[in-house]
């Protein structure tokens, strides 16, 4: 898919779920309860145990119905492989240039991991296509998105870290394009119990409030 694409993609869902399980079968089966709430985007973490292999069998098992993603990219070299299991767009948690290159390099998507100003601006420079603020509520949450913000008017913000239904439409009235929100959907608990129909519903009612946030008057743009 092409970035413009992904990037679309990303900024008219406005969330993007992350799959942070302990093996390949509670992943799958997070992919698809997901999906099954309706968002057709997800980010697998590397620290998920045969996590490339899960991203080959999501490309597999749904291809260009899912728009999918790496999480927790530490490296170049792990970019690389997931690119070719099928991910579309990198997450990482700290700022890493050479990764950001090699995804620019087969014009892929990439968020890096940036906190400060200063990193927020340097990988924007090395060519990230948005960057994931993370971990955005050790600063502040919504009122760090809107600081960073104001000098970064042109940045796509992704933060990561405090995101739940309650503090949502914080994020995004404070200029947030898309938030990533971990353990609040997706929770190992109830993947481990077999209650994957609850996020299914979490999946809904963030698509719920993502609707009524943009229907919301004063929230107008």
């Amino acid at each position: 898919m092409p970035v413009p694409a992904t990037l679309a993609r990303i900024q008219q869902l406005a969330v993007v779920p992350i799959i942070r399980t302990p093996d390949a079968s509670s992943a799958l089966a997070a992919v698809e309860a997901v999906l099954a709430g309706g968002i057709d985007c997800v980010e697998i973490t590397m620290t998920v145990a045969g996590a490339i292999k899960v991203i080959e069998a999501v490309a597999d098992r749904y291809g260009d119905r899912v728009l999918l993603g790496a999480g927790t990219v530490l490296d170049p070299e792990t970019a690389r492989a997931c690119m070719l299991a099928g991910a579309e767009f990198f997450v990482t948690p700290a700022l890493n240039v050479r990764t950001i290159e090699i995804a620019k390099r087969y014009s892929k998507a990439i968020f890096p991991g940036a906190l400060t100003p200063t990193e927020v601006l340097t990988a924007w420079e090395a060519g990230a296509d948005g960057i994931k603020v993370f971990p955005c509520n050790a600063l502040g949450g919504p009122k760090y998105i809107k600081a960073l913000k104001a000098p970064f008017p042109h940045i796509d913000l992704i933060p990561t870290g405090g995101v739940n239904l309650e503090t949502l439409p914080a994020f995004l009235a404070a200029g947030a394009t898309a938030v990533g929100v971990g353990s609040e959907l997706v929770d190992n608990q109830s993947l481990a119990a077999g209650n994957s129909e609850i996020i299914t519903r979490r999946t809904r009612e963030f698509r719920e409030a993502v609707a009524a946030f943009r229907g919301a008057p004063q929230y107008a743009r």
